[in-house]
């Protein structure tokens, strides 16, 4: 029989199951910390008198904090860091088509996915719209959509090399096509309209992604695994979350600050390289009657760790990791480190990041690229390069990352939930 999951997995996954895009993700996060005794603060407003633990919430972004019972002069800052976004194919405004009988939405590709692990899959709609009034609306569609491939009796180098084409074959079906049913084309905002609780009439735009409806699960012979989309990056997300919730008030304010728009470069208001988390914290340290010159001094004094999923060693692919580093699910958290700099983590951050695991009692792996292969980057050098804060990268290992499905670890989740609140009561 399956071992029971721990509490954190059980807990991941139904937040898996609650953030099929941010938008949700962010919701998720705003129940769990109210539940936790944080306060949401409204950030277009002026702030006076700042809850001890608030938090801001920016379209598919937020952020947390939790300060110390007095500010003192070696007060210092401790982030973790993440993103809650993930490749996908995100609905074209106006895309319908009609074409063989079918009628089809287009698609275009969010970030890097692993596009053929999106054919033949049941997929739902999921975003948000916007009212007439600027009112954000939270949407989740029952599946309904598939993008299809074409038979290999039709094409018999599909075996071997799926090429594709983004504008021809990422149309995602959504029904037959009826003839002598004009109004069929108002299916698909009919649906949207009726998840919403609004009337057609009422809804100006809208951000939607077609994803995977099949639920996250348990798997492998003692459910030791995690398989799902999203856990790139919902598996930094959440035990950044679970480490704020668990960490203990400290003599330093405490951020978690989880970025929209990464799989896509940040660019974005609610993004890492947009000024969301630089305008929080000086608004949080202006209350403290801190000059600019006070401010860059706690800036200084900071730590931050940049949580995003880590490659773990693939076991039919062990040729494209390191020959000696190899870094294995359930073996722990990853450190990630990068002689170009693509991950943020240097020889000061590392010595926090090792001291925090060792407070916590959890032995860590690190993550380095095989030297003919390039790799990718994190939000950790966009944090480090914004705010000057010493900054160190690492995550949980998955295989078929960018899928959508990937792979995971149940025991890394509650490791790396241990080890975030480690790292935000860290005392030097």
């Amino acid at each position: 029989m399956p071992a029971a999951p721990d509490a954190h997995a059980s807990s991941f996954i139904d937040f898996i199951e609650e953030s099929p895009t941010s938008y949700h993700a962010v919701a998720s996060m705003v129940a769990r910390l109210e539940a936790g005794g944080f306060t949401s603060v409204d950030e277009t407003v002026a702030w006076h008198g700042i809850p001890g633990s608030g938090f801001v919430r920016r379209d598919g972004a937020l952020i947390a904090w939790r300060q110390p019972a007095a500010w003192t002069t070696g007060t210092a800052l401790r982030i973790v860091a993440s993103h809650t976004d993930s490749p996908a194919l995100k609905l074209k405004p106006h895309g319908a088509l009609t074409k063989s009988g079918f009628r089809l939405a287009e698609t275009e590709i969010y970030g890097g996915p692993i596009v053929p692990s999106w054919f033949d899959r049941d997929l739902a709609l999921a975003g948000r719209l916007i009212d007439t009034s600027g009112v954000a609306h939270l949407v989740r569609t029952p599946a309904f959509a598939r993008v299809a491939t074409l038979a290999v009796h039709l094409d018999r180098t599909l075996r071997t090399d799926l090429s594709v084409d983004a504008q021809r074959d990422l149309n995602a079906i959504v029904c037959l096509d009826q003839t002598g049913e004009p109004a069929r084309d108002a299916r698909l905002a009919e649906l949207l309209a009726e998840c919403a609780g609004l009337n057609l009439d009422q809804i100006a735009a809208q951000e939607l992604f077609f994803v995977p409806a099949e639920p996250p699960a348990q798997i492998g012979l003692d459910g030791e695994l995690i398989a799902s989309y999203r856990l790139d990056n919902l598996a930094s997300v959440y035990p950044g979350l679970a480490g704020l919730l668990e960490a203990g008030e400290s003599q330093h304010v405490q951020i978690l600050a989880a970025f929209d728009h990464e799989e896509i470069g940040s660019g974005s208001p609610s993004g890492a390289s947009g000024p969301f988390l630089a305008q929080i914290l000086r608004r949080l340290s202006l209350a403290q009657g801190y000059s600019e010159d006070d401010h860059l001094a706690w800036l200084a004094r900071g730590f931050a760790l940049s949580a995003d999923v880590a490659h773990g060693l693939h076991p039919n692919r062990a040729d494209r990791h390191d020959p000696v580093v190899q870094p294995v699910l359930g073996g722990g958290p990853v450190l990630k480190w990068s002689a170009p700099m693509r991950y943020a983590s240097d020889a000061v951050s590392t010595a926090a990041w090792t001291r925090a695991c060792a407070a916590a009692g959890i032995d860590y792996q690190v993550f380095v690229n095989n030297s003919n292969v390039p790799g990718g980057t994190s939000l950790g050098p966009l944090l480090a390069t914004r705010l000057g804060v010493r900054t160190v990268d690492a995550g949980v290992a998955v295989v078929s990352m960018h899928s959508a499905r990937e792979l995971c670890s149940a025991a890394d989740i509650g490791r790396f939930a241990e080890l975030s609140a480690s790292f935000l009561q860290l005392d030097q």
